[in-house]
């Protein structure tokens, strides 16, 4: 699948330099154009120098400017399909976005991390997911999907109780912190206390160089851009459970006769609940 240009920009960006992030805003303004510039055109329209867009180029994962170029010119029909979906309705908008944003997580993880997340919660002695906010909802979810193959796991949305909790952890325990800008401070306090403590940490955020990640062992990518007005928005939240679901359902299938086992036996036990 094609890598999205603009969503590999966006997820850069702060990890950018001033100069840096000028290239990056024209760029995004300026797309169709950009395929037919020298890396000198760019560097002139950009106001920048010419070593500042290689810079550029390297730190959104690209090799140099050539591949920069490429990967523009394989997206641009996309993006051009985006721009002109303001003639659709309502609930084509809607579908149109969340589809993309669950499309561009899947272009983004890496099956190498997903495999070790994967195995640092099999082995783990206790699991705990940590959230705040709309991420909070999603911890408490993959608190109950878990439960549905019978792990035992907590979801700890409350900022005192994390500090607490991480406190307690130890090599053999492993976090699951959730957070779409990657940035949240009352989880990067509490992930902070649980690295002196030795626990494993597995991030899920938007943002792939964002302030969480320096606790995190392994990085998963999940979210959506938002602006501030759009915090917890149900894109982003969808994105998240698309990756709790795979974490699930790598954990299932490593533990497959107990998974089906449990899963029964859950079903069995609210079965009554439902007329």
């Amino acid at each position: 699948m094609t890598k999205p240009i603009k969503e590999i920009i966006n997820r850069s960006f702060p990890i950018l330099t001033n100069s840096e992030k000028k290239v990056a805003a024209f760029v995004l303004k300026n797309l169709e154009n950009v395929i037919y510039y020298s890396i000198t055109d760019l560097a002139d329209k950009a106001g920048v120098g010419e070593t500042t867009v290689l810079r550029f180029c390297r730190k959104i994962g690209l090799k140099g400017y050539q591949e920069f170029k490429l990967t523009i010119a394989q997206n641009i029909p996309e993006d051009n399909a985006k721009e002109n979906s303001g003639s659709i309705n309502l609930i084509q908008s809607i579908l149109v976005n969340t589809t993309k944003a669950l499309e561009n997580t899947t272009t983004m993880i890496n099956d190498e991390k997903l495999n070790n997340a994967i195995e640092l919660l099999h082995h783990a002695r206790s699991i705990h997911f940590f959230g705040v906010g709309t991420s909070g909802l999603t911890a408490q979810d993959a608190k109950s999907r878990l439960l549905r193959i019978g792990i035992i796991s907590e979801a700890i949305t409350d900022p005192h109780l994390q500090a607490m909790s991480a406190a307690t952890l130890t090599s053999e325990d492993v976090i699951v912190a959730l957070s779409v800008s990657g940035s949240t401070r009352d989880t990067l306090e509490s992930l902070e206390i649980a690295k002196k403590s030795g626990a494993k940490i597995i991030a899920i955020t938007y943002y792939h160089r964002s302030p969480i990640t320096q606790f995190a062992d392994v990085v998963l990518p999940g979210g959506a851009m938002e602006s501030p007005l759009e915090g917890g928005s149900l894109t982003a939240k969808i994105s998240q459970l698309f990756v709790i679901d795979l974490l699930y359902t790598g954990l299932a299938l490593m533990k497959k006769d107990k998974a089906l086992e449990m899963k029964k036996k859950t079903a069995e036990a609210v079965v009554n609940k439902i007329y």
